[in-house]
């Protein structure tokens, strides 16, 4: 009960800042319809639809990341932040009060990108659902990865950090882009140890019904999430004892 009010808390604060909320949802869509629109326009199969829409559920999900992190340094930037610590509350209790009202905003984004490659050619089959299903994983690892940069770094720190870098790295190391074959054996093996490329691979499986080849890129995905909210609810119980 203390995690659900406390989650019901952070609903209202994400639902305020309005603005975070369009451009969260949007600009994966804007990204789609532009790839989209350049795949008719050449000649070779550069951006298919359903290769592509796995690819920016994924990189839209990286924007979570600052949502989360933004939202935990805020508050240890105020005096809320110690009043809670006055409180029966425990650091998971603060981990999951916070990451819960995330997801549902993570399922929404995935959901509207789905829907939007429907109208742009996406074939609506049972497949679809489990692709989503696939990508829940993949939204509570960037949240976790936001909480672990909000409960270490500072508001301002934050907008660098998971504004600009995570959101690279999930660009540059996913290979919703380009084939990772293209930068060679180092780079595909670096970029197949972070959990990037498996979100996208496990997304891609489910969507062309390879069922046999989504648990074992999900389970990478699936371990980093567990790590790193496992490492937030350690570091946010340094800060509280500090």
């Amino acid at each position: 009960m203390k995690t659900l009010f406390f989650s019901s808390r952070n609903t209202k604060e994400i639902l305020r800042d309005k603005l975070t909320i369009i451009f969260g949802l949007g600009f994966p869509i804007v990204l789609l319809l532009l790839l989209s629109l350049m795949q008719s326009n050449i000649p070779v199969s550069l951006f298919e639809i359903d290769q592509i829409t796995p690819g920016i559920t994924v990189f839209g999900l990286s924007f979570i990341t600052l949502f989360s992190a933004m939202l935990i340094s805020k508050d240890r930037a105020t005096s809320f932040m110690y009043r809670l610590f006055t409180s029966p509350m425990h650091s998971g209790d603060f981990i999951f009060g916070y990451t819960i009202p995330l997801i549902p905003i993570s399922i929404l984004q995935v959901l509207i990108c789905y829907v939007v490659a429907f109208f742009l050619g996406l074939e609506i089959t049972l497949n679809v659902l489990i692709a989503i299903a696939v990508t829940i994983p993949t939204a509570i690892f960037y949240i976790a990865l936001g909480l672990l940069c909000g409960s270490v770094l500072n508001d301002k720190q934050v907008g660098g950090l998971c504004g600009a870098l995570i959101t690279n790295l999930s660009a540059w190391l996913s290979g919703t882009w380009f084939s990772l074959d293209l930068l060679g054996d180092t780079f595909k093996n670096i970029a197949y140890l972070l959990p990037f490329a498996h979100a996208v691979d496990a997304g891609r499986a489910a969507l062309s019904g390879d069922y046999s080849a989504i648990l074992p890129h999900l389970l990478w995905v699936i371990g980093y999430a567990a790590a790193l909210l496992l490492i937030s609810v350690v570091i946010f119980t340094r800060k509280m004892k500090s």
